[in-house]
């Protein structure tokens, strides 16, 4: 998982830069001119580029997610069957509920990012009003921005606990071969 997951996060985060870009690339048309065929086909790309990066994002948490519910299920059964110390189950457990929030939070940013630039879209029915001095263009920027600064920190700390919990299952593998081999089993 060590090596999917960096993959997968670094995608994820490159798509998401990319998107950004775009995004920044817009200035120099004026999307608001329905006239203006090149500037509203980059709009049109930018919003599909930032959907399918809001997915990738998705995507990613979601297997880290199924990762540290299947491992530490894992780690439970055969502690269990082998008559393991508990402390394997304790670690497995904690780094889960270290990473669980910044999974989820992860997801939360990048809707939020969606949701700030609909508001940011001209073509939207949107009509709130921004801050004071601000368009949602700006705010969605800057909600971009910053996202994307949480959504690279979040996966560092993800993949380090992967990292983590690669330790768990490599203790109690060891512990089981060690038990396999005193009881004269195959391994």
């Amino acid at each position: 998982m060590n090596k999917i997951f960096r993959v997968l996060a670094a995608f994820a985060v490159v798509f998401v830069v990319a998107t950004l870009m775009l995004g920044l690339s817009l200035r120099q048309f004026d999307i608001r001119d329905v006239h203006d065929a090149a500037g509203q086909r980059w709009a049109t790309i930018h919003r599909l580029s930032g959907v399918a990066a809001a997915l990738c994002v998705v995507l990613v948490n979601s297997i880290v997610v199924t990762y540290f519910v299947g491992t530490s299920r894992w780690c439970k059964e055969v502690c269990e069957t082998y008559q393991l110390p508990p402390t394997f189950i304790a670690r497995s457990n904690v780094i889960k509920r270290r990473t669980f929030p910044l999974c989820v939070i992860n997801m939360l940013v990048v809707v939020g990012i969606v949701a700030l630039g609909g508001a940011g879209d001209p073509a939207g029915t949107f009509r709130g009003t921004p801050p004071p001095g601000l368009t949602w263009t700006n705010v969605h920027f800057m909600g971009a921005a910053l996202g994307l600064c949480f959504i690279a920190w979040a996966s560092f700390a993800q993949y380090n606990n992967i990292v983590a919990n690669h330790a768990v299952i490599t203790d109690v593998m060891d512990e089981v071969k060690r038990i396999r081999s005193e009881r004269g089993l195959e391994d």
